[in-house]
């Protein structure tokens, strides 16, 4: 028997109540419980919803505790160190972790199998030489460049680079877990388990008398992220091992690399769009400076990540419907836009009226981010409502302009950022980013019209969909 949200709105919900809701409940359990491709896609949505969610109150509260842990100085270095390492980590998979999503279905669908094992066996192998190849180049560019970085970064960098093989595997895993549509596999153990893991670790560091410093928090991210990457790449083995039999593997690296470089642009560019005004800070502000920035951030993650659960759920259809199915493709990628908006207009109202009370949780100097989050939410509430474009245009084949879109505007948000900081200092860095935001929303849904004959905007109606 099949769950349905209006039956059960009929049963606790008074009569009059639940049929005038009826309509509602109606909808939302044809976009959850369908058994097509769109049925499967909200689910997958929703699921990556609630797993961010979960996994932004675990963050929150681990953010927090390592902020009262370590104090707002060290606790800067700390984000700036890792942020760092979870930009590099990411691009070291060099577009890999995200063409994985694109080819496994295709092959599969297509019944490619040799290719299929191929793209399994040298994605990982491509992904860990390179991003093993990229923490030496960094350890070595950090131990010849130190005369040039302040004294209390040196160290943490260091034990950060240390991460990148396992960050950009982890990665990579994600992407072939999502492909596969495991939305659990793909995102629990790198937005919960791993998260947990460092306070863990932490907190045991502490227990055993280490100091209360980022070199410390460094190590245990070590010890907590090769334990959950090594976990997790072990259960994606079993799993794809059951699923694709044993045979023959043909290997196209170069068409392969072909296709990823432009995606890992395209991923580049957004990976640094979303992090930049963290890095600028850190690179002309203190420590404390970067730690109040990022945890006003972090206050404001729930709202990102309506954005970032759509666009889990969506990839992978995005891509089955061009094959020929450009009607199909226009109804579907309109309806993601209604997905990504309304929610992540609610979750926008729940942080600026919760925002001041979280901040301070931190500590009481962090609740001078709370007017920042006034604007940063402008620029966030803008990329909602037009969708996931980015990756429409990356799984329609137009990933070119659109690492172009990204390129320009990373550009726009680093001269803003370099105007800005210096004379308005956190201010400009919300302003900057903030503005990027919304050009960059406007300029991937302009591309997308232009390119697709779809209108990716929440306020245009559907009939404007060609």
């Amino acid at each position: 028997m099949r769950f349905s949200t209006a039956t059960t709105a009929e049963r606790f919900l008074p009569q009059r109540l639940a049929l005038r809701a009826r309509p509602l409940f109606d909808k939302l359990d044809a976009v959850l419980f369908s058994s097509d491709e769109r049925g499967e896609a909200g689910r997958i949505s929703l699921l990556a919803f609630v797993i961010r969610v979960i996994s932004a109150v675990i963050a929150f509260v681990s953010q927090v505790l390592m902020a009262r842990w370590m104090g707002s100085f060290e606790y800067g270095i700390l984000v700036l160190v890792w942020t760092t390492m979870v930009i590099v980590g990411n691009l070291s998979c060099l577009g890999f972790h995200t063409s994985v999503i694109r080819f496994i279905p295709e092959f599969r669908e297509h019944g490619k199998l040799p290719e299929l094992r191929g793209i399994l066996l040298a994605s990982r192998i491509f992904v860990l030489v390179a991003s093993t190849i990229i923490a030496l180049l960094g350890i070595a560019g950090v131990w010849l460049f130190s005369g040039w970085i302040e004294n209390y970064y040196v160290m943490p960098f260091i034990l950060g680079i240390f991460c990148l093989p396992m960050i950009a595997m982890s990665d990579l895993l994600q992407g072939v877990a999502r492909a596969n549509s495991w939305t659990l596999s793909a995102l629990s153990l790198v937005f919960i388990v791993r998260p947990l893991a460092i306070l863990a670790c932490m907190a045991i560091a502490l227990l055993i008398g280490m100091p209360a410093d980022a070199k410390t928090a460094l190590v245990a991210s070590i010890v907590a992220t090769y334990a959950t990457t090594i976990f997790q790449l072990i259960e994606v083995t079993a799993r794809t091992d059951g699923r694709v039999p044993s045979g023959a593997t043909t290997i196209h690296l170069r068409d392969w690399i072909a296709v990823s470089l432009p995606i890992f642009l395209v991923e580049s560019f957004f990976f640094l769009l979303t992090n930049a005004d963290v890095l600028m800070v850190g690179f002309y502000l203190a420590p404390d400076d970067v730690a109040v920035y990022f945890a006003t951030v972090k206050t404001l993650a729930l709202v990102h990540f309506v954005y970032f659960a759509v666009k889990a759920g969506v990839a992978q259809r995005y891509a089955h419907y061009t094959h020929g199915e450009r009607s199909k493709l226009a109804a579907f990628a309109r309806e993601t836009v209604s997905w990504t908006f309304w929610p992540s207009l609610l979750m926008a109202f729940v942080v600026l009226l919760l925002g001041k009370p979280m901040l301070m949780l931190f500590g009481p100097e962090f609740s001078t981010g709370y007017p920042l989050l006034f604007l940063l939410v402008c620029g966030v509430v803008a990329r909602a409502a037009v969708g996931p474009c980015e990756s429409l245009l990356t799984m329609s084949g137009h990933q070119n302009i659109c690492a172009a879109v990204f390129a320009l505007t990373l550009a726009i948000n680093v001269a803003l950022n370099v105007v800005l900081i210096p004379s308005f200092h956190l201010w400009g860095a919300a302003l900057a980013t903030a503005l990027a935001m919304v050009f960059e929303a406007a300029a991937l849904s302009f591309t997308v019209w232009r390119k697709l004959g779809i209108a990716m905007f929440i306020f245009i109606p559907a009939k404007g969909t060609a």
